[in-house]
């Protein structure tokens, strides 16, 4: 892969969301000038979907650890991702938003009409965002993409490859579908990410190489990502700004290739996996 090294052009910056109860990683992550920054309080249906998953996200934050979170906050938006639609979302709602929530997301919904029922409970009093993970709502993206209140679209790697049947989150990042899912969202006009990224320079730790995944953001014209928790492994606070700026900077070196250099990064990333999964089918 091409060295680390400075853009011929500046990009804007990419949107980068951490996941912290921690004031101290929050203060760090605003000074380095990550976008969101807060908790995830969703419980409902994750350890039935998740819990055989090795390393799945299942948090134990609560609304009131976002209290201190968003009193450390001058230029992130203090972030909550709530529980699936259920019969007492319009509270939750409330609640995070009296603990100081300015970005809420809404997990696992299946179709147009759930997002405008979300979009309608936080009627514009904070940002919107949806995390796509279920096999249904792709069926209704069109009229999802065309709701003008929703401030953003993520993939859900992990609950989306399963809802599909894959064998692993990576396989979704290469697939034809986030191609597709990438494509409605540019026609749409609407803002887009998926996954999390990982410190390109390290590699070791993770199964797929960091810096293909950044990519794969360029190609697909994506805006957005989680900091992966793999991101944080060699880290402490004072030393997570430069972290995130060096990942800042060869983000804006993949947005600023060509065309040609960026497809032959994901035929890279193709060939990866599929190294990666003959090597795990011929041990199993």
């Amino acid at each position: 892969m091409p060295p680390l090294q400075e853009p011929r052009v500046a990009t804007p910056p990419f949107t980068l969301t951490l996941l912290t109860k921690d004031t101290a990683w929050a203060a760090a992550a605003d000074a380095a000038g990550v976008t969101r920054v807060g908790v995830d309080i969703e419980r409902m249906g994750k350890i039935q979907r998740q819990g055989f998953v090795p390393d799945a996200r299942i948090s134990d934050h609560t609304l009131a650890d976002l209290i201190p979170i968003a009193k450390v906050l001058h230029h992130a938006r203090a972030f909550v991702r709530i529980n699936p639609l259920h019969s007492t979302t319009r509270e939750e709602v409330e609640r995070a938003l009296q603990a100081g929530a300015r970005s809420l997301m809404l997990p696992q919904f299946r179709n147009a009409s759930e997002v405008r029922e979300f979009v309608g409970m936080v009627a514009g009093r904070a940002e919107t965002l949806l995390l796509l993970e279920t096999k249904e709502c792709l069926e209704d993206l069109d009229a999802i993409f065309a709701i003008a209140e929703v401030d953003e679209v993520m993939v859900g790697l992990n609950d989306l490859s399963l809802a599909l049947g894959m064998r692993h989150p990576m396989q979704l990042v290469a697939s034809p579908t986030l191609d597709d899912i990438a494509a409605r969202a540019r026609k749409a006009g609407r803002a887009f990410g998926f996954g999390g990224v990982a410190s390109p320079d390290v590699s070791e730790s993770v199964p797929v190489p960091p810096d293909l995944v950044l990519a794969r953001h360029a190609a697909l014209g994506s805006h957005s990502a989680w900091i992966a928790r793999s991101f944080h492994k060699r880290l402490t606070p004072n030393t997570f700004g430069d972290a995130v700026r060096r990942l800042q900077s060869r983000l804006n070196f993949w947005f600023t290739r060509s065309k040609e250099h960026v497809e032959d990064a994901g035929r890279e990333l193709r060939e990866h996996l599929h190294h990666l999964y003959l090597h795990e089918s011929s041990r199993s």
